[in-house]
């Protein structure tokens, strides 16, 4: 079971495994009825290998936040998704506690836990699986290390790269060839 080919649809409800891509779209199965359908390449797809959910200092991937839930609630279902927004928000306080309380809103809270349940029921949620969902997925940096991993780096020997380069020729130009003119 690959986590990787794991898709939401906007407009659609429930979660969709990829199957096949064709020339114009896509062939996904449903992951609770295992229903095969085609979609166009005009749908809003996401993968949920590319979600994150914000913290205070970094984003952490979707499928870190399932592994917490999972052993939080011992890999079983957790609550669901329609309960009310104080359970919701104490399922993320469990399994990220530091998570961004101003830009993760209760509906995003509800659509984890909704994907959650149904991952779960569809045997998603093993440790097996969620080990090598995230082991695919890159660790997520610090945003202070993420800023100076995008500073450029300055060379030791700036000056000395500056000098030899004034001392080299420039580089000699080709002539350009020359055109032949017709006799008549």
């Amino acid at each position: 079971m690959e986590l990787e080919k794991v898709i939401s649809i906007s407009g659609k409800p429930g979660l969709f495994r990829l199957v096949s891509q064709l020339k114009n779209g896509f062939i996904i199965e449903d992951i609770s009825t295992k229903k095969k359908v085609s979609i166009g390449n005009n749908s809003q797809v996401s993968l949920l290998d590319n979600i994150a959910v914000y913290t205070t200092d970094q984003e952490v991937p979707l499928f870190q936040v399932f592994k917490n839930m999972a052993e939080h609630h011992n890999y079983e279902p957790t609550i669901p998704h329609k309960s009310s927004e104080e359970e919701i928000r104490g399922i993320l306080e469990n399994a990220l506690p530091e998570y961004d309380r101003d830009r993760v809103y209760v509906s995003d809270i509800r659509k984890m836990a909704q994907w959650y349940n149904i991952l779960q029921k569809a045997g998603y949620i093993k440790p097996e699986v969620l080990d090598a969902a995230l082991n695919r997925v890159p660790a997520p940096l610090p945003q202070e290390v993420a800023e100076t991993a995008a500073e450029p780096k300055e060379s030791a020997n700036t000056e000395a790269a500056a000098a030899s380069d004034e001392e080299k020729p420039a580089p000699k130009k080709k002539a350009a060839p020359k055109k032949k003119t017709t006799e008549e």
